[in-house]
């Protein structure tokens, strides 16, 4: 595995909290929470015991990682919060948003429903503000996020996006190229901080 960058120390997770998901895109989660462990990588993700951030959790803190989650009051009932890692409990969906943006650097999206889509395409937009320029990257086994991807390129044929809105992202099949391509994607942010910190030495 690549060495991670100086810069990127938290990843937020977006992705499904159905038990009834595919088992393929549960056990890659639990891959990616193994990973990030290894990799010293704090994840950030919505504190859900269930679905694939379950998965991804659980074994993200199985295997001795920092894990940070994050939950609105109204969901600990329904989204099964774990009780052995750190919890931050929040009053509404939008200050769970907020704070999982903040405590992170990059973003990874897994296979996930209406409410990851609802995430990522508020980071995306955030993204396309200029809001930030955190690394954000899809993991797609078997194309499951190419109808998205379609959607975004209809947009840019439209003239309603600009085509540069595409190098906002990157895509991977493989759950193993997931941290690789964070690492690769956060490098030339580095490498601009690090100037900007010698012109002002």
């Amino acid at each position: 595995m690549a060495a991670k960058s100086s810069k990127l120390d938290s990843v937020c997770v977006y992705c499904g909290s159905s038990d009834a998901a595919d088992a393929d895109f549960l056990n890659a989660a639990q891959a990616l929470g193994q990973a990030l462990a290894a990799a010293e990588l704090r994840l950030v993700y919505g504190d859900g015991g269930v679905g694939l951030m379950g998965a991804c959790a659980r074994a993200a803190n199985e295997a001795g990682g920092r894990v940070l989650g994050v939950i609105p009051d109204f969901l600990r009932g329904r989204e099964r919060p774990l009780n052995d890692v750190e919890t931050v409990v929040v009053h509404s969906m939008h200050e769970r948003k907020m704070l999982m943006f903040d405590e992170s650097n990059a973003f990874v999206v897994l296979p996930g429903g209406i409410g990851t889509l609802e995430e990522i395409i508020e980071l995306l937009s955030w993204r396309r503000m200029g809001l930030h320029d955190k690394p954000v990257v899809f993991y797609s086994p078997r194309e499951f996020w190419t109808p998205l991807f379609d959607l975004f390129d209809h947009t840019i044929r439209e003239n309603l996006t600009p085509p540069e809105f595409n190098a906002s992202w990157r895509a991977v099949e493989r759950i193993e190229d997931v941290i690789p391509t964070l690492v690769d994607m956060a490098a030339p942010l580095d490498e601009a901080n690090d100037a900007t910190i010698k012109a002002l030495a």
